[in-house]
């Protein structure tokens, strides 16, 4: 397979590869700093402020945080290395990462649903869009767009919880059963909204260029009908762009889960990620971070290299 590859191919896969390494090296160096920034002392937010000073020392031996930041950072880096990002401040029998492993399923899902629930919207929003560009539905579409994109998940979640969990009783409200398919759809909407808002705007670009081609306008002039000719000849080729846009932005939708979790009381990421920062927890919310951070990285990786693969012009660029 690696004989079948060009030098260019090879040069352009290895570069990538560095860069995500280094963004990844770097993203673990900041969030060990930043977290260190966080407001509170750890030992307190555990025993207390009617601890003594010798339970408080005690405490923070067992935990580390008496030795130089130095020391700190290389034991970090080793228990990042070794896949068990250190042991939990509260639960100390634990790992990080089995912390992590029992949640991240259900983050998953969620961000999977949201996906698709920004496709389902925008792929027929933007199609209709393009095909009236200027007109009476492109400018609700646009509306559409704008409408996502200034929407807060705060404050979506909770709407969405009082109009079809409150008052219609349709979906299930927060804290109910989490088994069935209909728990995703609410916390779907709510993250997936802003993202159907950006690939609206991608599926109306895409099929405007393409429906300004030549091979457009020659089906146009042999009489083929006109939605026939949107969905079969101009959709399919606008279609890989903006899923590949869509399939980047899984990253992003998993650090958009963190309060949309947190609203519908989900387990997952989002919400072990509070609990631990509200609690001080550094090590959960390191490891949190990280496995976001490098999900994100990961994706958008795994999209250039297909890109490149696919299209020679990214790897000559």
């Amino acid at each position: 397979m690696v004989r079948m590859m060009s030098p260019g191919l090879l040069r352009y896969l290895a570069g990538r590869l560095l860069r995500a390494l280094l963004t990844v090296v770097g993203l673990v160096t900041i969030v060990f700093l930043l977290v260190r920034l966080i407001p509170g002392d750890p030992v307190e937010a555990i025993l207390g402020d009617q601890a003594g000073p010798e339970e408080k020392a005690e405490l923070r031996r067992a935990l580390d945080l008496d030795r130089p930041v130095g020391e700190q950072y290389l034991s970090f880096l080793g228990n990042m290395a070794d896949g068990s990002m250190g042991t939990s401040f509260r639960q100390p029998d634990r790992s990080v990462w089995s912390m992590m492993r029992d949640v991240l399923p259900y983050t998953i899902v969620l961000a999977i649903a949201a996906l698709l629930v920004a496709w389902f919207v925008a792929i027929p929003l933007g199609t209709i869009a393009a095909a009236q560009a200027g007109k009476g539905w492109d400018k609700i579409a646009s509306t559409v767009a704008v409408a996502g994109l200034a929407i807060p998940n705060i404050w979506l979640g909770p709407l969405l919880i009082l109009a079809f969990g409150v008052k219609l009783r349709w979906l299930p409200l927060p804290g109910d059963d989490l088994a069935g398919p209909e728990a995703l759809i609410l916390p779907a909407i709510t993250i997936g909204t802003a993202l159907a808002a950006v690939l609206t705007r991608q599926t109306r670009a895409a099929m405007i260029e393409v429906l300004a081609q030549q091979y457009i306008t020659a089906a146009r002039a042999r009489g083929v009908p006109s939605v026939p000719l949107l969905l079969r000849h101009a959709l399919r080729n606008a279609l890989l762009p903006v899923m590949t846009i869509g399939a980047a932005q899984l990253g992003a939708l998993l650090s958009g889960t963190v309060v949309t979790e947190k609203i519908f009381e989900r387990p997952g990421l989002g919400t072990l990620f509070l609990d631990a920062f509200f609690s001080r927890d550094i090590p959960v919310v390191q490891g949190c971070v990280l496995v976001i951070a490098v999900i994100y990285v990961g994706v958008n990786l795994f999209v250039d290299l297909a890109y490149g693969l696919v299209d020679p012009r990214v790897r000559l660029s």
